[in-house]
């Protein structure tokens, strides 16, 4: 952007309710010191519409880290392995203590201390490879994510203004933020989680079969059971969770909006019944919560239960086998470490697939922006007005919102280097419009616009609006000092500059009288200080920004009387040699308009000078009367 274009279009409140996709977070892992739990299996799930087509393209955001991959795969595994082996050599371990004790002959801790040696190094080499993978995985991960914000960041620069125009903030945030961020943490996590439950799964499988193929069919005859009771809590719970999200959802609404607005209801009375609305969804939510954590909570007492059937089955049948020499003590003992890790695979990968089904629902939505249709590319060859005069022609101009909806006709439109043309005009006439196809926000659907004779598709886009300075109705400032939202209208202004600029515009006096001065800093929303004071501190960055085209938006509606003619006189400086389009609301303010342009359903029907298009006794004067004379009623809202 610019450093001359002064002001923007307020973006609202990013991130509103309703707004964020359920997107989950990343995988968190089981057993010690993980999270992940019966909390989380009753979870919707969010799904892809094209699941393989979206799958692909990510993985090829993958595909330059092939070698880092192939890496943290082999981590992974070696890691995994280690620990598998290790219940084993401990189980040898305790076969030597027993035996030892039982024939008498005395214990033989120098074996029992070579296996503690021995069960030492394979932690810590199994540690080791962990670190490496954890370390390495991260690395890709963030990488990968960083790229996909780049992407995304530099689409978003090149989408048109009817991409944001059509679609919440909120929306366009939850994709840019937390579907990326969900992509983040199921790469840093998830995905190892995945790969180290499938070698786990198959090792502790090859391991008790090597122990006992009988014990592992005890084990492996359980888990349809289990199956089934996950099955049918999940699919009660389920329910629950979404009524759970969307009291949540609708919680979260009610109390933005009581919060944003807590003014108007204080002023209407209506405490009592935001009071009892909030009361109701936070019932509503209280229920649905309760429920889908008492359900869900039932499922690790059940696997626990069934889990602790299958123990004390295997513990028999160890006991008979060692009874009858088939097996050793120490290997009954490793059968059942073997047996505790059986089961914690198999949640873990039906956990993390219900996680990479969202993941690639977020992808989906990310891709989705990347594939949307971008602004018109520059032309080849683009030309540059060194020394702008400000000359703007309008010729034959057609334009529509919608192919089959034409809003603008056929436009003709003359305006001379200095000259103050005003725009007015019924809501919905095309007064905006027209400012937005002038600056090539909208593209033109015929005809063309010219400045100093130079059509503006023949310009770069950010050269065009460096022409321009705004002052819009609705004032926009950012989290930051005052003097660093006055220097936004100039790139590198000094202090003498922004000072000299804020009392140009009558701004000074307030500035001062701040605490801090033009080092108060101003909210996310500028709420600390007043809309009128905000409009002056946009008007402020317009004069600073010294363009060669100026566009005001009912620049003076937010301030009062007195404060407003010091600004017309400041203004009418300003506007002295440059052109300038007013969009007028109050038809007070533009009498000395050079040129005054009438607009009603996207045509200029009338122009002329204030004394003209009064003694034509048209539209204008018509408009002009409704709102000073009092003879008729006002017929259209200005």
């Amino acid at each position: 952007m610019s450093g001359q274009q002064t002001n923007l279009h307020n973006t609202g409140k990013p991130g509103g309710p309703g707004d964020r996709a359920a997107a989950p977070g990343p995988a968190l892992p089981f057993g010690p010191g993980g999270r992940g739990g019966p909390a989380m299996m009753g979870m919707p799930v969010q799904k892809a519409k094209n699941f393989k087509a979206t799958f692909r393209r990510l993985l090829t955001y993958i595909k330059p880290h092939r070698t880092a991959m192939a890496v943290v795969f082999l981590t992974a595994v070696l890691s995994t392995v280690f620990g598998i082996v290790s219940p084993k050599i401990m189980g040898n371990a305790t076969t030597i203590l027993f035996e030892g004790m039982m024939a008498g002959a005395g214990i033989d801790f120098g074996a029992i201390g070579n296996i503690l040696l021995w069960l030492a190094g394979l932690y810590v080499i199994s540690s080791l490879f962990s670190y490496i993978q954890q370390h390495v995985m991260a690395g890709v991960s963030q990488k990968i994510v960083y790229d996909m914000r780049q992407e995304v960041n530099l689409k978003l620069a090149r989408l048109p203004l009817k991409y944001f125009d059509s679609r919440t903030h909120g929306e366009t945030l939850s994709r840019v933020v937390n579907d990326i961020d969900t992509i983040s943490g199921t790469l840093q996590q998830s995905l190892t989680q995945f790969i180290t439950s499938i070698v786990t799964l198959a090792g502790v499988v090859v391991m008790m079969l090597t122990i006992s193929p009988l014990m592992t069919l005890i084990i492996i005859v359980t888990l349809p059971l289990s199956f089934v009771f996950i099955r049918t809590i999940t699919t009660r719970s389920q329910k629950h969770f979404r009524g759970m999200q969307q009291s949540l959802g609708e919680l979260n609404g009610h109390v933005e909006e009581m919060y944003t607005g807590h003014q108007v209801v204080k002023a209407f009375g209506h405490e009592q019944k935001s009071i009892e609305r909030f009361d109701g969804v936070n019932a509503k939510l209280y229920e649905s919560a309760w429920r889908a954590q008492f359900i869900s909570g039932t499922v690790m007492p059940l696997m626990n239960f069934i889990g602790n059937i299958g123990y004390v089955l295997v513990s028999v049948a160890g006991g008979i086998l060692v009874m009858r020499n088939a097996i050793k003590i120490g290997d009954v003992q490793a059968f059942i470490m073997y047996s505790k890790q059986f089961s914690m695979p198999i949640a873990q990968t039906a956990q993390i697939a219900n996680i990479i089904q969202s993941t690639v629902a977020s992808a989906e939505r990310v891709f989705e922006l990347l594939d949307e249709e971008e602004e018109t590319p520059e032309a080849e060859g683009e030309r540059l007005i060194a020394q702008p005069k400000g000359n703007v022609r309008f010729e034959h101009v057609k334009f529509g919102y919608k192919e089959d909806a034409p809003l603008i006709e056929d436009m003709n439109i003359d305006v001379s280097s200095g000259q103050t043309v005003a725009i007015v005009g019924p809501t919905g006439a095309g007064k905006t419009t027209l400012v937005n196809l002038l600056m090539r926000f909208y593209e033109l659907k015929g005809g063309r616009i010219t400045i100093d004779g130079i059509d503006i598709t023949q310009l770069k886009r950010g050269d065009l609006r460096s022409l321009f300075g705004m002052v819009l109705q609705d004032t926009w400032l950012f989290n930051g000092t005052i003097r660093d939202n006055i220097a936004y209208g100039k790139e590198g202004a000094t202090e003498a500059e922004v000072v000299q600029a804020a009392k140009a515009a009558h701004a000074d006096h307030f500035i001062r009288t701040l605490p801090e001065g033009y080092d108060t800093v101003l909210n996310e929303e500028a709420s600390n200080i007043s809309q009128g004071q905000k409009q002056l501190l946009t008007i402020a960055r317009a004069i600073l920004a010294d363009p060669a085209i100026l566009i005001l938006d009912e620049a003076t509606s937010s301030v009062d009387t007195r404060t407003e003619i010091h600004i017309q006189h400041a203004m009418s400086e300003l506007m002295k040699g440059r052109t300038s389009f007013v969009i007028a609301h109050r038809l007070s303010t533009i009498r000395d308009a050079d040129l005054i342009l009438v607009m009603n359903q996207g045509a200029v029907i009338e122009q002329g000078t204030h004394k003209e298009l009064l003694a034509k006794g048209g539209f204008y004067a018509d408009l002009y009367e409704s709102q000073f004379s009092g003879r008729k009623k006002q017929k259209e809202a200005i």
